[in-house]
C-alpha cells in the first residue's frame, strides 16, 4: 500500500524539528555596581556619625551626616546619567536614607542633649524619626502625582541638616557638656520637634531640581553662588546653619503668600485611580 502522505511535507516536518532553538533560560537580574556603592557609602557615613556621636565626638558626627547627603544627592543622578536605575536602587536608596536621614540624627541629638531629659526627651527623638519613616513612605507612594518643583513637606536631608546645624554651631562655639546648657537643651528639642514635624506637613519646598542641569540661568545667578561659596568659607557652621533654618522656614512662607494670593496650597495632584490614597495626595 502507497503512504498517503507527501514525500515534501514530511521531509518539512522533520527539518522544523531540527531548526527549532531550545528554550532559553530566564535572564537573572543583575545589580548595578556605581550607583549602589555611592548609596552604601552614604549608610557608611551615617553609621560613622553614631560611632563618633557615641564617643562624644559630635562636630565629626555633624560632618559624616552632611557627607551622607551629598551622597545621597548623587547616587540618583549617577544611575541617571549612566542609565543604571533599578528597583533594587530604588529600595536600597530608600532604606539608607532612613538610616542616613532619620535614625542617625535622632540617635545623635538624643545623645547629645535629650538624654539627660529623661522621658520628655523621648518625645522630639521619637516625632522626628518617625516623621522621617512617614515622610520617605509618602514621598514613593506620591512620587507620580507630585509637582516637580516642590517637595511635600520638609524633605529629610534638609531636616538632618536642620539638626546637625545646631549641634555643630553649638559645638564650634565651644560649649561641650550642653546637658548641663538649659537653653542649649530646649533649643535641640524645639528645633528636634519643628524638624520632624515639618517632613509630614503638606507646606511646598523648593526641591531645586528643575534649576541648572540642562536649563540655562542668567549670569548673576552664577555670581550669587560665588558669594554664597565665599560667605559659608567664613564661618561654615554658622552660615550653613543660618541657610538650613532659611530653608526649614521657607516652605511654610511659600504656602502663606499661596493662601493669600487665591492659588492652590498643594504640590499634590488628587489621584483618582486609588480612591483608598486619596488622603496622601491632599
Amino acid at each position: 500500500m502507497i503512504d498517503p502522505t507527501p514525500v515534501d511535507s514530511v521531509n518539512a516536518d522533520d527539518d522544523l524539528d531540527e531548526v527549532a532553538p531550545a528554550p532559553r533560560p530566564p535572564r537573572r537580574k543583575g545589580i548595578y555596581a556605581l550607583p549602589n556603592a555611592i548609596t552604601l557609602s552614604a549608610l557608611f557615613a551615617s553609621f560613622y556619625a553614631i560611632v563618633m556621636a557615641m564617643n562624644g565626638r559630635f562636630e565629626t558626627a555633624c560632618i559624616a551626616i552632611f557627607a551622607a547627603a551629598v551622597l545621597d544627592s548623587l547616587d540618583g543622578r549617577v544611575a541617571r546619567m549612566t542609565n543604571t536605575q533599578s528597583a533594587f536602587g530604588e529600595q536600597m536608596d530608600s532604606l539608607a536614607d532612613m538610616v542616613s536621614f532619620g535614625a542617625a540624627p535622632a540617635l545623635i541629638v538624643y545623645q547629645w542633649a535629650l538624654h539627660d531629659m529623661g522621658k520628655p526627651g523621648w518625645i522630639p527623638a521619637f516625632v522626628y524619626i518617625a516623621g522621617a519613616a512617614l515622610r520617605l513612605a509618602r514621598f514613593n507612594v506620591n512620587i507620580g502625582v507630585v509637582d516637580k518643583r516642590f517637595f511635600q513637606g520638609l524633605p529629610s536631608p534638609a531636616a538632618a541638616a536642620l539638626v546637625m546645624g545646631l549641634i555643630w554651631v553649638v559645638d564650634d562655639a565651644g560649649i561641650k557638656d550642653v546637658a548641663q546648657v538649659n537653653w542649649v537643651v530646649w533649643s535641640a528639642f524645639v528645633v528636634t520637634l519643628y524638624a520632624g514635624l515639618s517632613m509630614v506637613t503638606n507646606a511646598p519646598f523648593y526641591s531645586f531640581k528643575t534649576f541648572g542641569g540642562r536649563r540655562t540661568v542668567p549670569f548673576v545667578v552664577l555670581v550669587g553662588i560665588m558669594l554664597v561659596i565665599a560667605l559659608v568659607s567664613l564661618d561654615p557652621p554658622r552660615v550653613l546653619f543660618a541657610l538650613f533654618c532659611a530653608y526649614g522656614l521657607s516652605g511654610y512662607l511659600v504656602y502663606g503668600w499661596r493662601k493669600f494670593k487665591g492659588k492652590p496650597a498643594s504640590v499634590i495632584a488628587t489621584s483618582t485611580d486609588e480612591p483608598d490614597e486619596i488622603g496622601l495626595h491632599r
